[in-house]
């Protein structure tokens, strides 16, 4: 059964850097496509990350240069390395993940493509 974890929220002052994590179970990296979101208070959920089966990654333009979404196969842990936050980025971060087939370069950041969602960790960025 597929499950995800995230992990890593916290508080940091605008400038600073954060690392989140996704721990992931019964998740073949090289079949799933996985990403990241993010809901701010008052907002909808919208797509941060994403990187597909092969390794093809797509960025919002909002954290485009800033962020930087990886995966590492041999522990089973999807991240997100945040740099220059600013305290837009406040918000409640989910990963996701979706089988798409073997080494596909498929995985858009919507909403609608993701069948398997883990449960919330906060960032909270401070002026």
């Amino acid at each position: 059964q597929v499950q995800l974890v995230a992990s890593g929220g916290g508080s940091v002052q605008a400038g600073g850097s954060l690392r989140l994590s996704c721990a992931t179970f019964a998740v073949a990296y090289d079949v799933y496509c996985m990403a990241w979101f993010r809901q701010g208070p008052g907002q909808e959920r919208e797509g941060v990350a994403s990187i597909a089966s092969d390794g093809t990654t797509t960025y919002a333009d909002s954290v485009k240069g800033r962020f930087t979404i990886s995966k590492d196969n041999a522990v089973n842990t999807l991240y997100l390395q945040m740099n220059s936050v600013k305290p837009e980025d406040t918000a409640m971060y989910y990963c996701a993940a979706v089988a798409t087939g073997y080494g596909s370069s498929r995985c858009p950041l919507s909403r609608m493509t993701f069948r398997y969602w883990g449960r919330g960790t906060q960032v909270t960025v401070s002026s």
